[in-house]
């Protein structure tokens, strides 16, 4: 049914804002500032644009969508701009700096969805040279089917997206460091609990924060797997001989030293 308030020489404001995709609100704000207003009255009283009108507006929508402000496109409309080109090139310049602002965000993107999906954004080779040949460039994929839902994955994968080989090899480096001074610890007989086990214990959350942040009671669990786990335990047992169940024994004493007790720690 057609608008009752059109009139044969003009567009009401319904109509423009349906025609040019633009809000009722913001043509009632431009007729407010001066910027765009309708040029007739029906005989009902209804303000309604004309064709000039509406070449106005396309060309503040043009505008708009470039980057201008409000008050410099009156100014290029009304021609109070004299060097309208300059005014154009200066917001292409902006439009170019913003391309190039977005392009760069599309780029972490991409990393953080590599990262999400694959873990290290490392080629096997900086993965070997880094993690050592006794590295298996799979772990990454198989702790993704492991743990891909947890916040944990989520947390790791935020790290990795911002890391590259040089960032890769000082976490490496920051944990082959902390192996040699659990071991040396183990070999001059620091017991659970003491003030030198439990700093290498505070250590060890540090380091691990490369990968995500970890509780006490996350660390406990980790203690556990360590001394468990086939793959940890020959991982501290070739620096030592018991070291993985000595690691567990120090963090589960330090554990309790901060009122956790190790038997019914969780992952949390």
């Amino acid at each position: 049914m057609p608008d009752a308030t059109a009139d044969a020489d003009g567009l009401t404001v319904g109509q423009v804002s349906t025609r040019l995709g633009v809000t009722v609100r913001a043509l009632h704000h431009w007729d407010a500032i001066g910027l765009a207003r309708p040029s007739l009255r029906t005989a009902a009283g209804y303000r309604v644009y004309t064709a000039g009108d509406l070449e106005r507006l396309h060309r503040i929508v043009v505008y708009r969508e470039i980057g201008l402000g409000l008050d410099r496109i009156r100014a290029v409309l009304d021609g109070s701009t004299a060097d309208v080109p300059g005014a154009l090139r200066a917001q292409r310049a902006q439009v170019a700096m913003r391309i190039e602002r977005l392009q760069q965000l599309g780029a972490g993107l991409d990393r953080m969805i590599d990262a999400h999906e694959h873990g290290l954004l490392l080629t096997a080779e900086q993965q070997a040279a880094i993690f050592g040949s006794g590295w298996n460039p799979d772990w990454a994929a198989q702790a993704r089917l492991r743990y891909g839902d947890t916040t944990q994955w989520r947390q790791y994968a935020e790290r990795s997206a911002a890391r590259g080989p040089e960032e890769w090899q000082a976490v490496a480096d920051a944990v082959a460091g902390f192996d040699r001074a659990l071991g040396a610890a183990m070999d001059a007989g620091v017991a659970p609990g003491s003030p030198e086990a439990n700093q290498l214990v505070e250590r060890h959350r540090e380091v691990f924060a490369s990968y995500f942040p970890l509780s006490r009671q996350m660390q406990v669990c980790l203690g556990r797997r360590y001394e468990a786990d086939p793959g940890f335990s020959a991982h501290y047992d070739g620096i030592r001989p018991g070291l993985a169940a000595w690691f567990r024994r120090i963090i589960d004493a330090a554990a309790r030293a901060h009122g956790i007790d190790p038997a019914t720690a969780t992952w949390q």
